[in-house]
């Protein structure tokens, strides 16, 4: 394993206690930067900073993500821990929803899945990309889907809200060129995590066919493209959906 460099550098990672969070969280310590976690579920939490915490310095922070006073909270908390900054924020808490044709989605369902996918990182960045700003230097990784470039059948919530997000990163690349701060977005195929437990076996058959790998991406291989994306040498591309999908999407 190469050594991005990450140095000094403080990350925040969303839905950091498992799965691909958990996965960022492991290769930016190894890195040489300083993490903390935010996640809504306290006892998986402090299981994963204190497995983590051997490796570096790891903060756990218990947040709802889709409450505006509770991030506010949680981004002075973190400066409290960290000597004052956040370098680094990668968006990657979300959720799927389940699956079914999109009349037979309860409201209720369709709503929290683009409160938790796409509200949540536009919360989430309006409360630490100002510390960035202040800072003359960040990076914001948000983690997307091949689903929100190509819409899967039986998933519209979930594939509206990572279109959204896709949307949400090239806006504000935009809006902060010139101030030090860049922001991209990964598009990954499906990983196998805990999220397939929300999935029916018709739906992961579906996305396996898909990638004509013939594999499901490891939560190693997003990792190491988010943190490069999370680090100096990345200085050019912001704005930019980084595909890593074994092929199926070529654009």
């Amino acid at each position: 394993m190469n050594r991005i460099d990450l140095t000094g550098r403080v990350a925040v990672i969303t839905g950091g206690a498992r799965g691909i969070g958990y996965a960022v969280a492991e290769r930016a310590l190894a890195s040489g930067a300083a993490v903390a976690l935010w996640d809504a579920d306290a006892t998986r939490l402090e299981q994963a900073r204190t497995a983590l915490a051997t490796a570096g310095a790891v903060s756990a922070h218990a947040v709802e993500l889709t409450d505006e006073t509770a991030v506010a909270a949680a981004t002075r908390a973190t400066l409290a821990a960290h000597g004052g900054r956040i370098d680094v924020l990668v968006n990657n808490a979300g959720i799927t929803g389940g699956n079914a044709p999109s009349w037979e989605i309860a409201p209720a369902e369709w709503r929290r899945v683009i409160e938790v996918n796409l509200v949540a990182p536009y919360l989430v960045s309006r409360a630490v990309v100002p510390e960035m700003i202040r800072a003359g230097y960040g990076r914001v990784v948000n983690i997307a889907s091949v689903a929100g470039k190509e819409g899967n059948p039986n998933a519209s919530h979930y594939s509206a809200s990572k279109a959204g997000l896709i949307g949400l990163t090239k806006s504000m690349a935009k809006e902060l060129v010139g101030k030090g701060v860049l922001v991209n977005c990964v598009t990954p195929a499906a990983a196998q995590t805990e999220l397939f437990r929300q999935m029916s076996e018709a739906q992961i058959a579906y996305m396996l066919s898909k990638i004509p790998m013939g594999r499901f991406v490891r939560v190693e291989e997003i990792a190491a493209l988010v943190c490069w994306l999370a680090s100096e040498e990345c200085s050019f591309s912001t704005g930019a959906v980084f595909d890593i999908t074994g092929g199926r999407a070529t654009y």
